[in-house]
């Protein structure tokens, strides 16, 4: 697959401190999801830093796609807007007096005319779920809506990369789930998203490809099931192996589940249990599967939407994307499911019992691959319906709304 960054053997020391990076050679895959995982002082703030060109390595070379970095102001300017990085602390990166002017800064020194300006900071805004946001004061935000508004001043110079210096610093469960159900939600636009994490937990189940580091070196780099299981590297690296991955590991052991491909989510982990206790029989039980209803909230309306849960079979509603979730807030719809919504519909669709994912843009097309992908890879055939279905010829002038 094409490679979209590049570094070769790069070495860095700061002014009068230790050597950060030790001849560091990673590539990143365009389209992929890259978790840069190690303890604090590991080397992932300052390897960040050679990917946008803040600082230069003393030695080795940085490459976009396909070409070496040019550290002229002209060239680094390009960079960064195609390389956009999200700090750690919001506090940091935001300097503006007000939302709108702070998102608006990167189009501004880009020179775009006022409308350009408008519209980028108005979809930016709306694609982090801060619509209507624009006249607020950044220090009156909460922890994770501050977050929000650093990752759409970058979102508003279009990158096509985002790289991410610990995400969920700072943040309660809940908003860190959202922050990174939303780097679900860019990803799906093709964009290549990088983090850097010591929260092993998170990188096991989120991550493509897992980058592991430890005092400036990369100690392993592959897929997080292989990553993870060495057991030997992430006690160089002072990390602890994924709790689920742990527990899989103690009943391989006891013979109480078969050793195949390691679960990520407790989707993959109840169906390891269940294939131990039904084997086979367990691919026959389609009769017994609920339906997962996918709905596109930019199709409908909220009576629509109230009139499907109630005319049809549905005991879950989620809500994925940011759009859906301000649909479901402007329309007052009840969610049962605000993260980690497919999983829990396919687990609930397991048991017998219906939901309805309300969804929108390429989040619809990712749900149905993710259902259809599971389907093939369990045996287990699922039903996934879209509503409102297309409308029939001759209804051309209906209102939104029809289901």
């Amino acid at each position: 697959m094409e490679g979209i960054l590049e570094i070769q053997n790069a070495r860095y020391r700061y002014p009068h401190g230790p050597e950060a990076l030790r001849g560091v050679s990673i590539r990143i895959v365009q389209g992929s999801k890259v978790a840069l995982v190690g303890p604090n002082g590991a080397g992932k703030s300052t390897l960040f830093q050679l990917f946008n060109g803040m600082i230069r390595p003393d030695a080795g070379t940085v490459s976009f796609g396909g070409a070496p970095i040019e550290y002229t102001a002209r060239a680094l300017r390009d960079l960064r807007r195609r390389v956009g990085l999200v700090f750690q602390n919001p506090d940091v990166q935001i300097i503006a007096p007000t939302v709108y002017q702070d998102v608006a800064f990167g189009p501004v020194n880009l020179g775009l005319a006022r409308d350009a300006i408008d519209r980028a900071v108005r979809d930016a805004l709306s694609a982090v779920g801060l619509a209507g946001y624009e006249k607020r004061p950044p220090h009156h935000l909460s922890g994770g809506e501050k977050k929000r508004v650093a990752i759409a001043g970058i979102l508003a110079m279009e990158p096509d990369v985002l790289v991410f210096d610990e995400p969920t610093s700072s943040l309660d469960p809940a908003s860190s789930e959202e922050i990174m159900e939303l780097l679900d939600e860019l990803a799906t636009d093709g964009r290549t998203i990088i983090i850097s994490t010591h929260d092993v937990e998170l990188a096991y189940r989120w991550a493509d490809h897992v980058i592991l580091m430890e005092q400036g070196m990369v100690l392993a780099r592959g897929s997080p099931e292989e990553v993870f299981a060495d057991h030997a590297l992430l006690r160089a690296a002072r990390l602890k192996p994924p709790r689920i991955l742990d527990l899989y590991h103690e009943l391989v052991a006891r013979g109480i589940v078969e050793d195949r491909t390691p679960p990520r989510s407790v989707l993959a982990f109840t169906d390891c249990i269940e294939q131990h206790l039904h084997g086979s029989s367990l691919r026959t039980a389609r009769e017994a599967a609920g339906t997962v209803y996918i709905c596109n909230v930019d199709a409908v309306d909220g009576d629509a939407v109230r009139r499907l849960i109630t005319e049809r079979p549905i005991g879950h509603t989620g809500a994925m994307g940011t759009r859906a979730k301000e649909f479901a807030n402007r329309e007052l719809i009840l969610l049962d499911f605000t993260y980690g919504v497919i999983d829990k519909c396919i687990l609930k669709s397991l048991i017998g019992e219906s939901s309805l994912i309300l969804s929108s843009g390429g989040m619809i097309d990712h749900t149905h691959r993710r259902i259809a992908e599971y389907s093939a890879e369990s045996g287990r055939a699922l039903i996934a319906v879209t509503v409102p279905e297309p409308m029939p010829p001759g209804s051309a002038g209906r209102l939104p709304g029809y289901l």
